[in-house]
């Protein structure tokens, strides 16, 4: 990100981080006109004491940006104290918190998964009997299906309040379960009009992939984002940001696709996607998204690319228990699909795993052909195997 930015013509760039300067390259650390170092950039005190020292030392503060989903509030929040241009707080924690988020887009009447936001084990409950089995808990301002879970039936959500006790300054999220395929929507928005979109398909889903550690997920990104099979998503998520204040940036949009061909908002980040999604856009248009994001952020400008390419990521996930003893199959997956890839992290021997959906490893693939990518992935997770013990 702090290349992408210097990289840009007309660019003087201070960096407020969490760690030293002498961490950045010195080709990236010399071409800085400031850096400020605090112990958490999400603290909105020491997010304003180091602009207002940088500010003091560099000049004046034109554009503040950060890409980082529980930065998004603290970002919004300074901006208005030193009046610079972009998102206000009260559309970022419309954004971060998914309880006001929900609402926000239920009241502008577009569709979401029903939720309540739980302050007691009594609201719990009463949602259970409202909605059904099964539910998704979550904390109220997650990101990327972290601390979330499946609530079967009531003696899991028993137990689920058990461990978790509600309350008012401390209240949790309980959404209805949404079946179907899921996907992302990215969208460059300028001024308030969204100007271009990218999609993707999650196969399975992250929380499906959280709950059974041996299933490997996939992402892929078809070439043909302006069939109409997706007009209905374009307009729902183009709605949904204007609903929830979106002025100029990129967002990450999960949704799913219902079984009756219905669409249903699973929620909205004011950001670029993680999980290589942005590598992902790269590859599918020949160009750096993430420099692109930073000429949105810092012109409002952004320049439609040639959608050129299908690209698809696996995400290498270890089986079984411990730290990865061995990589099998890569000899195949080389001689076979060595030249659709363009991109690839390998997990190491002896390393620990993330326990995460993107697991201990990625491999990305592309070509002209969806078809193509989507079966060169299905061959790729069922060749390789990240071995632990």
């Amino acid at each position: 990100m702090i290349e992408a930015a210097l990289s840009l013509p007309g660019v003087k760039l201070a960096v407020v981080a969490q760690q030293p300067l002498d961490d950045l390259p010195e080709r990236l650390a010399s071409q800085l006109v400031g850096h400020w170092q605090v112990h958490d950039v999400t603290d909105v005190a020491q997010l304003t004491w180091a602009v207002r020292e940088l500010h003091t030392r560099v000049g004046n503060l034109d554009r503040l940006f950060g890409a980082y989903e529980q930065l998004q509030v603290p970002l919004a929040e300074v901006r208005e104290h030193f009046n610079v241009p972009g998102m206000r707080p009260e559309a970022a924690r419309r954004f971060r918190d998914k309880a006001l988020m929900k609402a926000t887009l239920r009241a502008a009447g577009l569709p979401c998964a029903r939720h309540c936001l739980v302050t007691t084990a009594d609201d719990a409950w009463q949602f259970a009997r409202d909605v059904g089995f099964p539910l998704v808990a979550k904390p109220p301002a997650g990101a990327g299906a972290r601390s979330t879970e499946r609530i079967e039936n009531g003696a899991a959500l028993g137990a689920w309040l058990a461990k978790h006790p509600p309350h008012t300054s401390d209240p949790l999220l309980l959404e209805e379960f949404l079946s179907g395929r899921e996907h992302s929507l990215e969208t460059v928005t300028i001024n308030g009009k969204a100007v271009w979109h990218s999609l993707t398909h999650y196969d399975p889903t992250p929380l499906e992939v959280l709950e059974q550690p041996w299933v490997q997920w996939c992402v892929v990104l078809p070439r043909e984002i302006d069939d109409p099979k997706y007009d209905d998503i374009r307009d729902i998520g183009a709605r949904s940001l204007a609903a929830l204040g979106m002025d100029t940036g990129v967002s990450h949009c999960e949704w799913f696709r219902r079984s009756d061909g219905s669409v249903a908002i699973s929620e909205i980040a004011a950001r670029p996607p993680g999980a290589q999604i942005t590598t992902i856009i790269s590859r599918a248009h020949d160009i750096d998204f993430v420099r692109a994001w930073a000429e949105v952020q810092l012109f409002g400008r952004f320049e439609i690319p040639e959608r050129k390419y299908a690209v698809g990521a696996a995400y290498l996930r270890g089986q079984g228990q411990g730290h990865v003893t061995a990589l099998e199959g890569m000899d195949t997956v080389v001689r076979e699909l060595g030249a659709l890839v363009t991109d690839y992290r390998l997990p190491a021997v002896g390393q620990a795993p993330t326990g995460s959906y993107e697991g201990e490893g990625f491999i990305i693939l592309r070509h002209p052909d969806t078809d193509v990518v989507v079966r060169s992935l299905r061959r790729l997770i069922s060749t390789l195997r990240v071995r632990l013990g």
